[in-house]
């Protein structure tokens, strides 16, 4: 397991043959290679792409996350895939770890949808009782092994730099059907979330899109989590697209912000990560360090739309002074 780069970044870089130990041994990677070399290094090119993979998706399905205000439904997904990661690993290990969430992940959408429209019950009480019991039921079958705390601590973090290329692949194609589920119910998609009647009135299935979306979510959910982990896919699937709006009043601009947003938080975040654990010798997190630099530019986006507020109110008040 691979909690930040440490250690683990010489043993990987010296295990592909991208560096030579003795280079390694001295800790002076980071001096002898610049960003780009560094992003050359096997595992660190695999980071990047799964990042690159993943903000491609966020920014198309988390267009309607943010529409239809389904962040705590993101939430609740993202929990309930717990049991399934843990199920995939007792029984086949990594390379079961995605089947084992895709499971969970689709079970769960269905059950948020159907419990939501014909339960009785409220959406929020629905998403709690389901991820609840079901994040409940991931501790209890991960403490029944041996080093469960590593492996809990392994899937609530994610595995950025230990993504091997199979995954990679796998994480692509999930990311793909999730965003051809979004593209191909597009207009449905579109005309539920800002009129619900109006789209059941004009023959859409509400219940079809609503599931079609919760499924496009869940698979979402399912490739990143293998790399980021249970408590940081989150992050990913809300925080860019919340930040689009409020840099852009523009429809059109916002899917291209929201995946630009994650780019430059995963560029910058594998590479700070990499020197401060190489060059000073911490442990840290890479996928914790791309989830603040992605927070901070939410918190950019939302100071930049107070002062252009404040200016804009600032102006109109002079003009209205002067006549």
């Amino acid at each position: 397991m691979i909690a930040g780069v440490g250690a683990a970044a010489f043993d990987a870089a010296a295990a592909f043959g991208a560096v030579d130990p003795a280079v390694l041994g001295s800790g002076s990677l980071v001096a002898a290679f610049s960003p780009l070399e560094i992003f050359a290094l096997p595992f660190m090119s695999r980071a990047l792409l799964t990042v690159a993979i993943l903000a491609v998706a966020a920014g198309v399905v988390g267009l309607f996350i943010s529409f239809r205000e389904l962040e705590f439904v993101s939430d609740g997904l993202v929990h309930a895939v717990f049991p399934g990661l843990v199920v995939g690993a007792a029984i086949g290990g990594t390379a079961a770890v995605l089947p084992g969430a895709a499971v969970a992940a689709l079970l769960a959408a269905v059950l948020f949808t159907v419990i939501e429209r014909r339960g009785g019950i409220g959406a929020d009480a629905a998403i709690a009782v389901v991820l609840t019991g079901l994040f409940s039921l991931g501790v209890v079958l991960v403490s029944r092994q041996e080093g469960y705390v590593s492996q809990m601590q392994e899937l609530l973090f994610g595995r950025l730099l230990t993504v091997t290329e199979a995954q990679v692949w796998q994480i692509l194609v999930v990311a793909a059907a999730a965003i051809l589920i979004v593209v191909s119910t597009w207009r449905a998609q579109l005309f539920r979330a800002f009129d619900a009647a109006g789209a059941e009135a004009a023959g859409f299935r509400p219940l079809a899109a609503d599931l079609s979306l919760g499924i496009a979510v869940a698979l979402l959910v399912v490739a990143g989590v293998q790399a980021l982990g249970v408590l940081m896919v989150i992050a990913l699937l809300t925080v860019p697209m919340a930040a689009a709006r409020l840099f852009t009043r523009s429809f059109a601009l916002l899917i291209p912000i929201a995946i630009l947003l994650p780019l430059l938080a995963g560029a910058l975040g594998l590479w700070l990560s990499f020197e401060w654990s190489v060059g000073a010798g911490a442990t840290v997190s890479p996928g914790a360090v791309v989830v603040l630099l992605l927070v901070g530019l939410y918190v950019l986006a939302a100071l930049v739309r107070v002062t252009a507020f404040r200016l804009s109110s600032a102006r109109r008040s002079a003009s209205e002074a002067a006549a």
